[in-house]
């Protein structure tokens, strides 16, 4: 069954050329040409991956993108002629797991698709059960739960994808630059502070005292989460 792409994209030519790209590559793609209607297109169709402009009318790619996250952990590579900073934080606060700048290459995006869909292990292999345990730890990327000591904690998901990471391969430290490629999947102009800022809350809701794991950090390094 070929992969399902939504191409959200009020830019006629853009959309236009995103899909007959797509097309030609195998992937099976419908097009939105503004915000409600693709948050409309995507409960029906409920894509593999989503390609979402941010400036639209009806609703702005970053609405669409919290939209979607609140009702699923689909793919979402954002398409926006910016590229100051503030809106990749924006992109990283809405939960996007990628970014493309325009102009863009189409060898570009093609590259970004494929990259995302391998990390999210969403439709090129059989998914695995995603659940970590540790002592009084459940870590559950398949209900997006993070179960502290026997309570539920409410966790943003790139918070979740982050100690997923770091859980998944204990006692291995992973740079600052490494877990931004990989959690988040982008460059982020080389400000790692990003990452401090979600093992800092990270630390707050995983404080128990007496377990026989912690999220350390490497001096001068990055981070890993230790077990004895």
């Amino acid at each position: 069954m070929a992969v399902s792409v939504l191409i959200v994209e009020d830019d006629r030519n853009i959309a236009e050329l995103l899909q007959m790209y797509l097309e030609k590559e195998g992937y099976a793609v419908t097009v939105a040409a503004d915000g409600g209607q693709g948050l409309q297109k995507f409960r029906s169709i409920k894509p593999d991956l989503v390609l979402l402009d941010v400036m639209m009318p009806v609703m702005d790619g970053w609405s669409v993108c919290k939209a979607i996250r609140t009702e699923a952990q689909t793919p979402i590579i954002m398409l926006t002629a910016k590229g100051e900073t503030d809106d990749k934080v924006s992109g990283l606060k809405a939960g996007a797991d990628d970014y493309v700048t325009k102009p863009f290459e189409m060898k570009e995006v093609l590259a970004r698709i494929e990259a995302v869909l391998r990390r999210t292990s969403g439709v090129t292999a059989e998914k695995k059960a995603r659940r970590l345990e540790f002592d009084k730890l459940i870590i559950d990327m398949d209900s997006f739960e993070l179960v502290v000591d026997g309570k539920k904690i409410d966790t943003p998901p790139k918070e979740m994808e982050l100690l997923y990471y770091l859980a998944s391969s204990p006692n291995r430290v992973y740079t600052r630059n490494q877990l931004l490629d990989e959690v988040w999947g982008f460059d982020y102009f080389g400000d790692s502070r990003t990452v401090d800022v979600h093992v800092k809350r990270l630390r707050e809701k995983l404080e128990i005292p007496n377990v026989a794991w912690s999220l350390k950090t490497v001096w001068g390094v990055g981070y890993k989460f230790e077990v004895l």
